[in-house]
């Protein structure tokens, strides 16, 4: 097995652990690494302490010996109470010892590898181990004695017993251990209870996202006011994605909803007319009737299919802009045409306009007008007006028309999907166009106003004004200027 997959089984059984385990894992592992260095540094400094009191009395021992040592490693015979209670060898060059204090003779405390560094200057060394302990700790200086070349005597080599300073560096290292581990399990106890604090809340957020799994409804996640951290954040930020997902529900629902009603009276007619065809043996007139009825019934299936994709489509007004004028007589143009082929010349549309660049792609404005226009056409009556020209920095497309209008109450529901008037049940559309016009103009970030006998109504949130246009009007202070005619106005920025 490579390290690489040891590695990498390592950190998958890692990350199977609970977060709140990894957590106070990686707290008393980082806990530990500073405990063992802020130990290593005392001990450090405590060892160096008591090696430089013991490297003095070294110093001094050498300094007090070297001058009784005779050329042939003897110690001067008149020096026994100088020295007496110094701890010493006297080596010639091959390490042997020539004389020594009545407790250090034997064997040479200098290695061959020490005798040769004494020869270039004293040296200190310590013999015998820390741990485990030995017998007779000692730390000695190896110096070069003077006249070393010509005589027999090479190499004075002093020491100190180190049992005082050993002991107190064993008693250290006790110390060390005991407060560490102790220092250690009160960090890694104090993590968890930190760990579970911290995490508490979101297990709470956890217990409530399985109620909603669990299909509960209008439940937000309980966010302590009046604080700011991650875990309130990340509570904010879940509540807002409910209320989204709530909302998209909703809508979608309802849009199934809506489209199962509008969809089930064609259906139903289409079905009916089949059967009635296949009661009775019917002559090929007879049948190509039955199939154009059936053919009208069709296509109002996929006219209806058409808009409810266009009112379903979450599409973002394109970038750039257009001359809402251009587009505005472009459409009447179609419309007008259309009505001079079929002998309606009468229900022209009027139409008056100045130039008013908008920040609307020209396919979502010219979606938008022609829905305006059929709407007109559809439910209202001759005349059709159509004005456009610039206010301030919006945009401005009037549409009105003599029809019966919409009163107070269906002026404030216009504009939802299907909505339509009792007496606009007969004609054809399926109360789509307003709903289609609605999103363009919001999403553009303009208004759309409905206004009928007096009453009127506004949709769309229009921001301020920029900076360079601050003098002009915003979009709600731009006034209706129409009678009580029925009359939709649509402002937009302008480009």
């Amino acid at each position: 097995m490579t390290p690489t997959t040891t590695r990498a089984r390592l950190r998958r059984r890692v990350s199977r652990l609970p977060l709140r385990v990894r957590l106070v894992a990686g707290f008393s592992a980082t806990m530990f690494l500073v405990l063992t260095a802020a130990g290593a540094f005392v001990y450090w400094r405590v060892q160096f302490a008591l090696d430089r009191q013991l490297d003095g009395d070294l110093t001094s021992a050498t300094q007090l010996v070297t001058p009784h040592v005779q050329a042939d490693g003897s110690v001067a015979p008149r020096a026994g109470n100088v020295v007496g209670n110094e701890l010493y060898q006297v080596l010639d060059s091959r390490g042997r010892v020539l004389s020594a204090s009545p407790t250090m003779t034997g064997r040479s405390l200098a290695s061959p590898t020490t005798l040769a560094e004494a020869r270039e200057g004293p040296v200190i060394k310590d013999v015998g181990l820390l741990l485990p302990t030995t017998r007779n700790p000692l730390r000695i200086e190896a110096s070069r004695l003077p006249g070393a070349a010509n005589q027999q005597a090479a190499v004075l080599v002093v020491a100190v017993r180190r049992d005082h300073r050993d002991e107190a560096l064993l008693e250290l290292l006790a110390q060390l251990a005991v407060a560490g581990l102790g220092a250690l399990l009160v960090t890694a106890v104090v993590g968890d209870q930190l760990a579970r604090f911290a995490l508490r809340p979101v297990e709470h957020y956890r217990a409530q996202a399985a109620d909603i799994v669990g299909g509960a409804t209008g439940v937000r996640l309980e966010v302590p006011p009046g604080r700011d951290d991650e875990v309130t954040r990340l509570g904010d930020t879940l509540n807002a994605m409910l209320e989204a997902l709530e909302e998209a529900v909703e809508r979608e629902r309802r849009f199934v909803n809506d489209a199962s009603h509008e969809l089930r009276t064609p259906l139903t007619l289409l079905t009916t007319r089949v059967q009635l065809a296949r009661r009775r043996t019917r002559t090929v007139a007879e049948h190509e009737a039955v199939l154009a009825e059936i053919e009208t019934d069709v296509v109002r299936l996929v006219q209806l299919a058409d808009h409810l994709l266009d009112v379903g489509h979450d599409r973002r007004v394109d970038e750039g802009g257009c001359d809402l004028a251009a587009v505005a007589a472009a459409e009447v143009a179609r419309r007008n045409a259309v009505a001079r082929a079929t002998g309606h010349g009468g229900s022209a549309v009027a139409l008056t306009t100045h130039e008013a660049p908008v920040a609307l792609s020209e396919a979502a404005a010219g979606q938008l007008v022609g829905n305006l226009l059929d709407n007109a056409l559809k439910h209202g009556a001759a005349p059709v007006r159509v004005a456009v020209d610039r206010i301030g920095g919006w945009g401005r497309l009037v549409v009105t028309d003599a029809g019966p209008g919409m009163d107070a109450e269906l002026l404030a529901t216009a504009t939802r999907r299907f909505t339509r008037a009792a007496t606009s049940r007969s004609r054809e559309g399926f109360g789509l166009g307003l709903s289609l016009v609605e999103a363009l103009v919001t999403r553009a970030g303009g208004e759309l106003r409905l206004c009928s006998g007096g009453h009127h109504q506004r949709y769309g949130a229009p921001p301020p004004a920029s900076p360079s246009t601050a003098s002009s009007p915003t979009a709600t202070e731009v006034p209706c200027t129409h009678d009580g005619a029925m009359t939709v106005t649509v402002l937009l920025p302008a480009d």
